[in-house]
């Protein structure tokens, strides 16, 4: 299967049918021969990325809606104008290859209907922007909801973080400094021709100047490295690990963050990885393999304790909350249109949850560091502030020069030095 006809099949069952862009890209790439895999991927994102003001162009080119049994018509238009809009495709190419593909779908009728549609765009294309960019929904290419509540979280900041959202993010790497230095690591990258620099927050972060396949990085096989965001490098310094501990990674997979800490911290005691997906527990296993790492790995609810605790405390406790996700949406840009408002309750009910389940099992004068990847108040200070005030937690001030404060914790939006968003916050339990 083509790139583009592949790319129509991703889209309907992301926008379609709701369903997951990771897991719909996957299943998707088992059909797509492996030449075709990275155009169908940035085909996908694209059209993703700005799919509302794709679907406003669509809707003022079209004299009447679609049918909804056509959606895989709509999806290739989209597909089309996105091509013509924001990649270097030539015009010609761009309203042939869409017309084309319009063939193989068995959808004859619609060749006449995508050729004019196109073709019309390329001629009014001013106007027609000019027209659906009166909406700022439309011009942001976000929700309405999600876009009102960044502008009131963050009124100083909200349109750079649309624009982040937007935006592609880069391939930041992690050197496992069990195996290399960050400064042996970035040479070898240049004698295999990468470019890259350093991360001026992230001690063993290294951002590559363009994404490469993971099998081009020296020794990624053999465990070197990984490939992890700056921002999520962030937790391991703030749990700031001592010597002998026992430490909770409670939310652990795909098990970066995990593996970080044993990579910084190899005099740990003892690591328990939890999650409680198995088949996301099974991806922390083999990244731990590829890395020589080894940990305590179990499958279980982190809230459920009695189902799966020892009775012996942990001297540090990382709670990477389940969130919204709102803080990786230029990673995972099927976020803005699968999420909705009223999801952010349930999500912050769950993080109080884990939250007032795992503080007993913190050894007192230890340390929990509260992390997630969204920029909503409501999964993050809020959560925390009312947890604090109801539970005696001490919060611990986050000395750092990333980051906006919040509440007791800081919060990085997307796009700061080239960062995802992320959430911290940092709680001691005092000493008896």
């Amino acid at each position: 299967m083509d790139a583009r006809r592949a790319a129509v099949a991703v889209l309907q069952r992301v926008l379609g049918e709701g369903r997951s862009l990771d897991r719909s890209l996957a299943q998707q790439f088992e059909q797509v021969p492996a030449d075709q895999r990275a155009l169908t991927q940035q085909l996908v994102y694209g059209v993703l990325r700005h799919y509302s003001r794709l679907d406003a162009v669509a809707a003022a080119l079209l004299q009447k809606p679609l049918r909804a049994r056509d959606d895989d018509v709509r999806f290739l238009l989209l597909l089309g104008l996105y091509q013509c809009l924001e990649m270097r495709t030539p015009a010609y190419a761009a309203v042939s290859e869409t017309v084309s593909i319009a063939r193989k779908l068995g959808k004859k009728w619609a060749v006449g209907l995508l050729n004019a549609t196109l073709r019309r765009f390329l001629r009014e294309r001013e106007s027609l922007l000019a027209g659906v960019d009166r909406d700022p929904a439309v011009r942001y290419a976000h929700p309405q909801w999600m876009l009102d509540y960044l502008r009131a979280s963050y009124p100083e900041h909200y349109e750079a973080v649309l624009a982040a959202n937007n935006d592609r993010a880069p391939m930041t790497l992690r050197v496992n400094r069990l195996r290399v230095s960050r400064e042996d690591y970035l040479r070898r990258l240049r004698e295999a021709g990468l470019v890259a620099e350093t991360h001026p927050y992230a001690p063993d972060a290294l951002v590559l100047e363009a994404p490469v396949p993971v099998e081009r990085l020296p020794g990624f096989t053999d465990g070197w490295v990984s490939v992890q965001d700056a921002a999520a490098q962030l937790a391991v310094g703030l749990l700031d690990v001592p010597p002998g501990a026992r430490v909770l990674d409670a939310c652990a997979a795909p098990g970066g963050k995990a593996a970080h800490l044993l990579e910084r911290y190899p005099d740990i005691k003892e690591l328990v990885a939890l999650d409680v997906d198995a088949e996301r527990l099974a991806r922390v296993e083999e990244n731990f393999r590829r890395l020589g790492l080894q940990a305590t790995l179990r499958q279980a609810d982190a809230a459920e304790p009695e189902q799966w605790w020892d009775g012996r405390p942990f001297e540090r406790i990382l709670l990477d909350a389940p969130c919204s996700g709102s803080g990786v949406i230029r990673r995972h840009p099927d976020i803005k249109w699968l999420r909705r408002r009223n999801d952010l309750p349930r999500l912050a009910a769950e993080q109080r949850r884990l939250l007032y389940a795992l503080w007993p099992l913190l050894a007192p004068g230890g340390k929990l560091v509260f992390a997630t990847c969204s920029v909503f108040p409501s999964e993050n200070q809020d959560v925390v502030g009312g947890f604090v005030a109801e539970s005696g937690a001490e919060p611990i001030s986050i000395d750092a020069p990333w980051g906006l404060a919040r509440g007791v914790g800081r919060q990085l939006l997307p796009g700061e030095r080239g960062m995802d968003g992320f959430y911290y916050a940092c709680l001691g339990k005092a000493k008896q």
